[in-house]
């Protein structure tokens, strides 16, 4: 194996929400759905994208306030994931450049997963539409395991699948959660700032080895003084 090869990540993993794939327009319109039923106020997609990689239950929150009952959250977090789960491909794409990211990494041979807190009835519908599912060598979901992140054994257990040492690998992530799960799995943590981040996100808090203004700036960490 020459040098250029060590350098190398053997691995790649990326979250799914505001990393691999831009949800948000699906996830905001879910809101604006159970808005809409109790005669709310709906939100732009401006307003409520920072909340999109943090689940139904934040961005319920966002349109509603804190103030909710148990009850009141548990039954709108229904009419929110019946309504996302009928319409969980409409406007939701591939981030500009993870195709070509993706095509890089199977040109190399380097396995590339998903780890998402994302139910896998969810998780696994999204990338059935956008064919995905049988390009990933590991799909790791929020319901998978026991835990999830930022605990790191949904990191761990994707390596496994995609047999790489945890060590070798990358995890890509637009929330601190992210960050910290990948430091805990020992894995190289970047994060994916074009994705969900909010305005009082302190990124250089987070403790990640690197930041993706774009998906294709990992072209670089893939191949040291690569172009793209």
């Amino acid at each position: 194996m020459n040098k250029t090869a060590y350098s190398l990540p053997q691995g790649v993993l990326f979250d799914l929400d505001g990393t691999l794939v831009d949800t948000a327009p699906d996830l905001v319109n879910a809101l604006n759905a159970v808005l809409r039923l109790e005669g709310r106020e709906t939100l732009t997609l401006a307003q409520a994208r920072p909340a999109a990689s943090h689940g139904a239950g934040a961005l319920l929150k966002l349109g509603f306030g804190a103030e909710m009952t148990d009850e009141q959250l548990r039954h709108r977090t229904r009419l929110f994931l019946d309504h996302y789960a009928a319409n969980i491909c409409v406007d939701s794409q591939l981030f500009t450049g993870i195709d070509l990211v993706l095509e890089r990494l199977e040109a190399l041979e380097i396995p590339w997963g998903v780890v998402t807190n994302k139910p896998s009835l969810l998780t696994l519908a999204l990338l059935d539409e956008l064919r995905l599912r049988d390009r990933a060598y590991s799909v790791v979901s929020g319901d998978t395991l026991a835990v999830a992140k930022p605990h790191p054994e949904p990191l761990l257990y994707a390596a496994a699948q995609c047999e790489v040492a945890p060590e070798h690998c990358i995890y890509i992530g637009d929330a601190e959660r992210d960050i910290e799960a990948a430091n805990r799995a020992g894995m190289k943590a970047l994060i994916a700032a074009y994705g969900y981040i909010g305005a009082d996100d302190q990124l250089d808090t987070w403790g990640a080895q690197g930041v993706l203004q774009q998906p294709v700036d990992l072209m670089h960490w893939l191949m040291p003084h690569a172009t793209h």
